[in-house]
């Protein structure tokens, strides 16, 4: 099982904001990629998860997600938003590097600070992948840390190029002689 860390989280934030923060002054109302949410929708979105992530790593709770929420002010400006991406992938990197491995949280039963650590990485990229096509930027995400997320994430992931597999298991990419997928699981919990 891969043990993805704290630091393999900042390098995701760092890269979101490395290829969207040069394009921080674009119409970042537009859907990002095929999904219905805008791309300033999808980058507060990251950060809400990263944040709730948090607290189910510093928590513990057993039997569900904490009652709270992360509200990015709704003028906040893409260049802020991806800041509050970044604060918050630094609090729950924070958070996992500081937590026992043997730990457990919920996500769908129990699930080790590495299972949140992936997931956050995963929503990272995706979505950094989901407003790149919003934006009309090529992007792909990084083979190291695809590669992380599909084994953490993705015991069944079929054997190719990490960035183009993690992409087809997410119902966002074509893989030859596979069938598109429209439905998906990530697997966090463990035993």
């Amino acid at each position: 099982m891969s043990q993805v860390t704290g630091a393999d989280l900042l390098q995701a934030a760092d890269e979101m904001t490395r290829v969207l923060h040069p394009h921080r002054e674009r119409d970042w109302s537009v859907p990002a990629g095929t999904l219905t949410w805008s791309c300033w929708t999808t980058a507060a979105h990251v950060a809400h998860d990263l944040l709730a992530y948090t607290g189910q790593v510093t928590g513990r709770p057993d039997d569900g997600y904490l009652p709270y929420d992360l509200r990015v002010c709704p003028d906040a400006s893409p260049a802020q938003t991806l800041t509050v991406v970044r604060a918050c992938a630094g609090m729950l990197a924070a958070a996992v590097d500081a937590t026992p491995p043997d730990a457990r949280a919920w996500h769908y039963g129990p699930c080790d600070p590495a299972g949140f650590a992936a997931m956050g990485v995963a929503e990272t990229l995706l979505h950094t992948h989901d407003i790149t096509l919003g934006l009309g930027v090529p992007w792909q995400p990084p083979q190291r840390l695809s590669a992380l997320v599909l084994g953490r994430l993705f015991p069944e992931a079929p054997a190719g190029p990490a960035p183009e597999v993690l992409l087809w298991m997410t119902g966002r990419g074509e893989l030859p002689g596979r069938t598109r997928r429209t439905s998906w699981n990530w697997h966090a919990a463990v035993e």
